[in-house]
Formats: C-alpha cells, structure tokens, sequence
C-alpha cells in the first residue's frame, strides 16, 4: 500500500500513477513520465506533466520543460541513498522550480523532516511504520540546523553565519 502524505495530511484520490509492469495508469490517473522519455521525445501534449527522476538523472536538463511540469517525483532507492536530496535543492534553488516534489521509493519517518527542509512537499509513503506515525501526528523534530536549506528556519534571525555572496 502506498500512501501520499503532505503536512496537511494524507492526500485522497492522488492522481499520479509510477507505471510497472504491474500497474498502469487507468482512466483519470495521470502517469509520472520517466526523466529518459521526457529527454528524448518531449513532454506528450501540451498540458503540464509528471516527471520521475532517478538517482542518475541530471534536474538540470529538465530547466526549459519546468513551466511544462507539474510534479517532480525524485526517487530515493535506499534509505542510505540521498542524491534525492541533492536534486531537490537544484531544483529549488539553483531553478526556482516552484512545482510539486514529491519523495518515493525508501520514504522513511526519520529524513521526512530534512526532506521538507529541502523543498519536498509530498511523500509517498510504503513504510507501515511510518504511515503509522504520520497518522498518529508523530512527525520527528530538529530544532537546530546546521545548515541552511530551501524552506526557510523558524528560528528568529535565520542563519546568522550563512555564507553571502559579495558583489
């Protein structure tokens, strides 16, 4: 069972669909393009679409497409593999891509709270354990970072120490 799952809550009626050999997407579900097709023939039509990056897959190829794409699924294969991370803040920062991001694949409850500083803003969540603990309000908290990130800290003052770029 996979679960989508933003900071409002779990999402009803998701229509994103990761097509398989197993599953393809029915009537009113839309299919997360793999990051190969979109490279070599294009986004289909002319409606906004989903993009499924893989690890290996370079966000900055996507630059002319991003007013095309809707949602950017980044996947992440293991726990121990966070280049998912790495893509997000290209995306978001080095882009300016204001779209859906969404985590799939190993979506742990332990990263979720680093992937929301990254810029992610959806989950699809396979984990037992941690849809059990999304639907219990259970979210893990950082209260000191050191780092700075594409969502913005609550901490007062910011990042005091953040490296400026001079002019």
């Amino acid at each position: 069972m996979t679960a989508i799952w933003k900071e409002t809550g779990f999402v009803e009626d998701d229509p994103w669909v990761i097509e398989s050999e197993d599953r393809t997407a029915s009537e009113g579900e839309r299919r997360l393009v793999p990051f190969a097709e979109v490279i070599e023939s294009g986004l289909p039509g002319n409606e906004r679409a989903g993009v499924l990056l893989g690890p290996f897959d370079d966000p900055l190829k996507l630059e002319p497409l991003l007013d095309r794409i809707e949602i950017i699924a980044l996947t992440f294969p293991a726990f121990s593999d966070g280049r998912a991370f790495s893509q997000a803040t290209l995306l978001r920062e080095r882009l300016g891509y204001t779209g859906e991001l969404r985590a799939v694949g190993d979506v742990l409850i332990d990263p979720l709270v680093l992937m929301l500083r990254t810029g992610f803003d959806s989950f699809a969540v396979t984990n037992p354990t941690a849809i059990r603990r999304l639907q219990e309000k259970r979210l893990p908290t950082v209260n000191h970072h050191y780092q700075p990130a594409a969502r913005a800290a609550n901490a007062p003052g910011g990042y005091s120490w953040r490296r400026v770029a001079k002019i």
